[in-house]
């Protein structure tokens, strides 16, 4: 039940970067903050967003240029899909556009950004109902020694955005669209342009993952594992059956299920 709460009573303050910043200035805006995606503007308006992964994507490129990541702008990662709603509309209407997208930005009246709701705004207030594997999705896994490039094609061709990482039957990590944004960008500004083929080649994922990682077990109540993600600024928790990976919980599934 949404009650009589509105869009005003939930919403952030608005996070942006402008089209003409850096990829740079808007990745370390996204880590310091903790916030994925960021509001792109120009001229004061909204034209998108900017997120961890199309940065990603821009730096993976095959086609990238032998550039410094400081003079990328935003505006080549730009994606400008982003829903809007009023401040006096009913938390429900965010529901089925934070399915689709990340962020949904509010404007007042006179279409002024005013504010910002994601996944954490929506779960502060709004809760599935169930058990664990009513919110649960499979989980993806990758080798801790299979190498970074063959991450990246995953990530690209599968639109994966997390990986358990596994050291034989053991989990050693998880790796994310951060994880890969920050390593290509530190391997960009290090390696010249004629070695980096063959340098990145080399790296394995090891190298970049998140460890140690929390995990929950498949009798956890939601309301707990919410709380826990929301305390611990976590986007995603492996559930686990023992040793047993059984899925992942995402803050997304978690809205999906709503």
């Amino acid at each position: 039940m949404t009650g009589q709460l509105l869009v005003k009573d939930i919403m952030a303050k608005p996070v942006t970067v402008s089209k003409s910043q850096s990829i740079n200035e808007a990745l370390d805006k996204m880590l310091n903050e903790n916030i994925d995606p960021l509001i792109v503007l120009a001229s004061h308006q909204v034209v998108g967003t900017v997120s961890r992964k199309s940065i990603a994507d821009k730096l993976g490129s095959k086609t990238k240029a032998p550039i410094s990541t400081a003079k990328i702008h935003v505006a080549s990662s730009l994606e400008e899909n982003i829903p809007s709603l009023l401040p006096q509309q009913e938390i429900s209407v965010a529901v089925p556009l934070l399915k689709k997208h990340k962020l949904v930005a509010v404007h007042d009246s006179d279409q002024r950004l005013i504010g910002q709701i994601g996944y954490g705004e929506l779960l502060k207030v709004l809760l599935p109902k169930g058990s664990i594997d009513t919110v649960m999705e499979p989980a993806h896994t990758i080798d801790a020694n299979e190498r970074l490039s063959h991450l990246q094609a995953q990530m690209e061709e599968h639109n994966i955005s997390r990986f358990v990482v596994t050291d034989g039957e053991k989990i050693s990590g998880i790796v994310t669209e951060t994880d890969l944004a920050v390593s290509l960008r530190k391997f960009r500004e290090k390696i010249e342009d004629r070695h980096q083929d063959f340098r990145f080649h080399n790296i394995i994922v090891r190298t970049i993952m998140t460890s140690p990682i929390h995990t929950i077990d498949r009798s956890a109540k939601i309301p707990d594992v919410v709380s826990l993600m929301l305390k611990k600024n976590i986007s995603s928790l492996p559930v686990m059956d023992k040793t047993h990976l059984l899925g992942i919980i995402t803050r997304q599934s978690l809205v999906n299920a709503l």
